[in-house]
């Protein structure tokens, strides 16, 4: 049974935001994976519209709430006609409140995803007030979820609205999508707007007070050899026009310019050719800054505010992208300017720390699989379609039975029935632990070690028909939540590989890097055994050839690489060993052992040589 879901949403491409961005990004991400995702939201529907967006017409907008008087009767039928399993209502949009008033939608788990609180700004007085009336509409809506999404850490923990709400709360980083390299600069007039020999400084957005543009245009006033773009369009644009005008020198040209509204193509060119990446933002209705992922994408140092409450100055810190000022702090915005303006090498260190961080952080893959976890918790009921009908998960254990229970009944409680555990002659019930728990036991008539039970748990999948096998220690190690994360990573690869690399120890990273260096395969963790692989690497793997090997480590990838399989790791989050001791690292004289035996079996066997195509890194940071 595929998962089906609909989002609720303000607004959707072409419609310009961070929001619409992030919300079509997901959707794409959602259903390339399998899920069936469908949006509902205002605007006039579009004669090239895919069949999974409906878009409701707008009557009229009330400070920034725009009223559809279809709305109701759309989601009413929507519900109907999709059935879906969880509806994810992106906040703030007064249309949500409407499923509070559907029978239809009562029966179904609600996820909120909440972009921003409802800021009372200095600028706009009406919005005190009608704050005042929206308030019960949205507490009453959070009291309803099963889980509530937050963007960032830090606007969780300054959020009033969510106060209560703590306990239903996760916090995943919006994510984009990522389908070019950071020196693709597409086509376009736009770059030639640009003078020769100026740090060129480029803002993005809304022309709106919480912007804070004003910042910029005066701190950049005074700073030859600097010019401002500002691409956008808003209630602003006059004020701001009257200021850069007040700024200019009489029968000069203006350094600072509103460009206006702009397409995808001519903002990307922009990204693409400009030298540092402004946002003065000073209200925390700039939640999160969805543009600064943007501009790491073309691998641009940032500099923005450091308003607090927002998650503006966490996602900046995490990437390690740029430089944070005080909002509204017109020198020091002057002087954060000048310093990167003398420091090229700096804004080239920031700029790749950025597109680093993009990847492993904050992708749109990774805030899906995250976004997928929440639903599996608020939806309880609904079982992965491929969890019963396609997916083997392999256990092999020997004397596990402090920790075997646990880790049985959280993979069942999460919809992953389709499980063996191979028992290696326990001596503490292991076996008769994972029986009663309902899980199908092998136990070899010899013993067979950790390699030779994940290798009879791997035969016994293709006996049975399974096309996939995720294998998973017995020792607690490795949480069934992440399992999703390793699937999510299947599409291009036929192994994914899950790494914790923050538990290996200072010896072991020597060892790893000198495995590295004698291999060609760019892991961060050769031992773990949490892993996934398709039926063809299954088939190589229950060969005569791979019983030779003793772990299921480097053996076992070289042995895949040779076959032309492609290697893939996804960083995970793991526990802590609970009990027992590692199986390699346990001595001395093991680790010493197995040192010479894995470096000779990688010089007899297999040439050393690099090969990224088949070995390549994804990272996924820890929750």
């Amino acid at each position: 049974m595929g998962l089906t879901v609909l989002h609720i949403g303000k607004f959707f491409p072409p419609q310009v935001g961070g929001i619409e961005i992030f919300l079509a990004d997901l959707i794409d991400a959602q259903r390339k994976s399998g899920i069936s995702s469908y949006a509902l939201v205002h605007g006039d529907p579009m004669p090239d519209d895919p069949e999974w967006i409906i878009r409701v017409p707008v009557q009229i907008t009330l400070i920034y709430a725009p009223i559809a008087i279809g709305f109701r009767k759309s989601l009413t039928r929507a519900i109907q006609r999709l059935r879906p399993h969880v509806l994810h209502l992106h906040m703030p949009n007064n249309s949500v409140f409407w499923t509070l008033t559907i029978a239809d939608a009562h029966k179904i788990p609600w996820v909120i995803h909440w972009h921003s609180d409802v800021v009372v700004s200095r600028a706009k007085s009406g919005v005190r007030l009608a704050y005042q009336l929206y308030r019960p509409f949205e507490q009453a809506v959070l009291e309803r979820a099963e889980r509530i999404i937050v963007t960032s850490p830090a606007y969780l923990e300054a959020s009033e609205p969510l106060g209560r709400w703590h306990n239903k709360c996760a916090v995943v980083p919006l994510g984009l999508k990522i389908d070019f390299s950071p020196n693709h600069c597409p086509a376009s007039k736009t770059t030639n707007l640009w003078r020769d020999g100026t740090l060129r400084l480029l803002s993005v957005g809304r022309l709106a007070y919480y912007k804070g543009f004003e910042t910029l245009i005066q701190a950049v006033a005074e700073m030859p050899g600097v010019e401002l773009i500002i691409a956008g369009e808003g209630e602003s644009r006059e004020i701001l026009e009257q200021l850069i005008k007040k700024v200019t020198a009489p029968n000069t040209v203006p350094r600072i310019r509103l460009l206006g509204q702009v397409t995808d193509q001519q903002k990307n060119a922009l990204l693409g050719s400009c030298d540092i990446f402004c946002l003065a933002s000073r209200e925390r209705t700039e939640a999160f800054g969805m543009v600064l992922l943007e501009a790491m994408a073309y691998a641009r140092p940032c500099i923005c505010s450091n308003l607090r409450g927002s998650g503006l100055p966490w996602v900046l810190s995490q990437a390690n992208a740029g430089l944070l000022v005080n909002p509204e702090d017109i020198p020091s915005w002057r002087k954060e300017i000048g310093r990167l303006q003398e420091q090229p090498q700096q804004r080239e260190r920031f700029g790749k720390s950025g597109f680093k961080a993009l990847h492993e952080k904050f992708s749109i893959d990774i805030c899906a699989n995250r976004i997928f976890q929440q639903y599996k918790i608020a939806n309880s009921n609904w079982e992965l379609q491929s969890s019963s009908e396609d997916i083997l998960i392999v256990i092999p254990a020997k004397n596990e039975a402090a920790t075997v229970g646990k880790m049985l009944n959280e993979l069942q409680s999460t919809g992953w029935n389709n499980i063996v555990l191979v028992d290696d002659h326990s001596s503490d019930g292991t076996g008769d632990i994972a029986r009663a728990a309902g899980v199908h036991v092998l136990q070899p008539i010899l013993r067979v070690g950790a390699w030779g039970g994940m290798q009879a748990g791997i035969l016994y999948g293709l006996k049975q028909g399974f096309g996939t096998v995720v294998t998973m220690d017995a020792d607690g190690q490795h949480e069934a939540a992440e399992i999703g994360t390793l699937l999510a990573a299947r599409s291009d690869s036929d192994v994914v590989v899950g790494a914790f690399p923050n538990r290996a120890s200072k010896l072991r990273k020597i060892a790893w890097q000198w495995f590295r260096q004698l291999t060609g395969i760019n892991l961060s963790d050769f031992t773990s055994g949490f892993r996934v692989y398709n039926r063809e690497a299954m088939e190589i793997l229950a060969s005569s050839e791979a019983t030779l090997l003793d772990y299921q480590d480097l053996g076992t990838l070289l042995l895949l690489r040779r076959s032309g399989l492609t290697i893939r790791e996804v960083q995970v989050a793991m526990n802590m060993r609970c009990a027992g001791v590692s199986r390699i690292f346990n001595s001395w004289f093991s680790v010493v052992k197995y040192m010479a035996t894995t470096t000779l079996l990688c010089m007899a066997r297999w040439r050393a040589i690099q090969v990224p195509s088949n070995c390549s890194i994804v990272k996924k940071s820890s929750p």
